[in-house]
């Protein structure tokens, strides 16, 4: 049933695309007063129709496709005996380079038209999301190995940079803090002791190297499990919704440390405990694979900012 409501959501958009692609010929033509006979989204036979002025409007019943016919443009479907003739006014012949230019990439400028715009509603509508200072604060940092080098600890509360507050949580390691002249100093919270951090300029430049950057900070996530599970996977006793609380007798809350224990745990069997609608529950006989994976997706759950 997936594969059919695939194909079909695939038949679909790829109709919506030819159909813009096709419209944006056919409005070029008829603003330079060209004859448009056709138009048709979706390949012949044609399962529903409507005249229009002079323009046939359609819906072919083969959705890979459309087309448009424009009367004196030449292609296969244009009678070779109208050449002899002297193009009249509406043709597309008879039309000054310029403008028959302007048609024939009249699809393509309405494709990145329309591309640009729903890109520009997308933005506008759910804006730019990312986790804020009290989200970090909330959780907490996940310390990558580096990190742990220089001082973080999981857990640790940033509350400044550079004796200032910040709004977004990707602003605690961006380029313009890790790249500056100078030491950087961050303001910590580690177990409600606040003392600072500062990292030299020799430091930061060592981030540089993709193996300190990777999972330098992060914010630890509270997840849950989304329902999805790979091929390999026996962990589908695991619902959708399920939240985790313990690996073993070992308590968890954030997916990195939750990441960490299957890490222990690979090429064994687990047992996990996880609260389920308010009640906790222990599922048995979870595999964990060599790579520390238990093959079921999760969700984080940040409250996110925008």
């Amino acid at each position: 049933m997936d594969g059919i409501i695939m194909t079909v959501q695939l038949l679909l958009s790829l109709s919506i695309l030819v159909g813009v692609h096709e419209f944006g010929h056919l409005i070029a033509a008829k603003a330079f007063g060209m004859r448009v006979e056709k138009f048709s989204i979706g390949f012949p036979p044609k399962i529903w129709g409507i005249q229009i002025g002079e323009t046939e409007y359609g819906i072919g019943a083969i959705p890979l496709g459309g087309f448009v016919k424009i009367t004196g443009m030449i292609d296969e479907s244009l009678d070779t005996k109208s050449l002899d003739k002297d193009p009249e006014p509406y043709e597309f012949r008879a039309k000054p380079a310029w403008q028959r230019l302007i048609v024939m990439l009249g699809g393509i400028i309405v494709n990145v038209i329309v591309g640009v715009t729903i890109f520009i509603l997308i933005v506008f509508s759910f804006g730019d999301v990312y986790i804020s200072r009290d989200e970090a604060i909330k959780h907490g940092i996940s310390a990558g190995t580096f990190a742990e080098t220089l001082g973080f600890q999981d857990g640790d509360k940033i509350l400044e940079v550079n004796g200032r507050e910040y709004v977004e949580f990707n602003e605690t390691f961006n380029a313009d803090i890790l790249l500056a002249d100078g030491e950087v100093t961050y303001t910590i919270d580690r177990d409600g002791k606040v003392f600072d951090l500062t990292l030299t300029q020799d430091q930061t430049a060592e981030l540089a190297d993709e193996e300190n950057s990777k999972e330098f900070l992060s914010v630890r996530a509270p997840f849950e499990f989304n329902g999805e599970f790979s091929k390999e996977s026996n962990a589908q006793k695991i619902e959708k919704g399920d939240r985790i609380l313990q690996v073993g007798d070992v308590e968890v809350t954030y997916f990195q440390d939750f990441r960490a224990l299957l890490d222990e745990r690979s090429n064994r069997m687990v047992d996990l405990t996880v609260m389920r609608n308010e009640r906790p529950i222990t599922l048995t006989g979870i595999k964990v694979n060599e790579e520390g994976a238990i093959g079921a997706g999760v969700t984080t759950l940040f409250d996110p900012s925008i």
